[in-house]
């Protein structure tokens, strides 16, 4: 209830007035069935622009730390992704990982749309990071099919560092369905599911227009952290 009330009533009315999203290849998205979106992610913004978008509800993992942070604001925090129907993601073992993969083959196999971030984190300056394997491990053991999504101008919605929002347009492209079947039976081959990958993010960076950068983004944090900070990249927008 909670994510429509957003979607229709509270956040999206005002997303439309003040960003005007434009959606391209809407005829890509399958009307029923499970299936994965893809998609960049240049923004805060894109976890809500993309549902806002899609006429079906969309389920995205959220990080543990989410659903775990302490105080009356972790708390406000935690109801909001669970109402929204979020999973938490916990990253800190294999085994977490693994349960966290299952649910959302299990979620698949109960014909949802499942929103994914195959960089596994927001892009340091806009350009497109390599993806992670976990996505096609999923893809593999559901035996769905990834429709890859580009999310255009929701970095300038919500820039990164800023706590407010700003009028810009807003484009969402989604791509040809992507199908992985013919690996079918493969899942674990560390081999077959970077080539998977490799062909997603491929995909992303025709749909998106961003550079590519054959780096994980989460380790571009991590060196910039040390550096003091990272260097902005031109990204496509509307």
């Amino acid at each position: 209830m909670f994510y429509w009330l957003l979607k229709y009533l509270l956040m999206g009315p005002l997303m439309r007035l003040f960003c005007r999203p434009k959606v391209v290849g809407v005829e890509n998205l399958p009307a029923t069935g499970g299936a994965i979106l893809a998609s960049n992610h240049i923004a805060v913004a894109d976890s809500f622009f993309l549902p806002l978008v899609v006429r079906r509800r969309i389920t995205f993992p959220a990080k543990r730390e989410y659903f775990t942070q302490p105080g009356f604001k972790g708390g406000l925090k935690r109801h909001f992704f669970l109402a929204a129907g979020q999973f938490p993601i916990d990253r800190s073992s294999g085994s977490a990982a693994q349960a966290a993969l299952d649910t959302g083959v299990r979620l698949l196999g109960e014909g949802k749309l499942l929103g994914i971030y195959p960089e596994g984190t927001r892009s340091p300056d806009g350009r497109l990071y390599k993806g992670k394997t976990g996505l096609a491990r999923m893809t593999l053991d559901a035996g769905v099919p990834v429709i890859p999504v580009a999310m255009i101008g929701t970095d300038k919605v919500s820039p990164i560092g800023s706590k407010l929002w700003w009028p810009h347009p807003v484009e969402v492209h989604f791509g040809a369905p992507l199908d992985f079947s013919r690996y079918s039976g493969l899942a674990g081959d560390r081999f077959v599911e970077r080539s998977i990958v490799d062909e997603i993010m491929y995909s992303l960076m025709e749909l998106s227009g961003q550079e590519y950068v054959d780096m994980y983004a989460a380790s571009v944090k991590e060196r910039a952290e040390g550096n003091g900070s990272v260097k902005p990249a031109a990204a496509r927008s509307s």
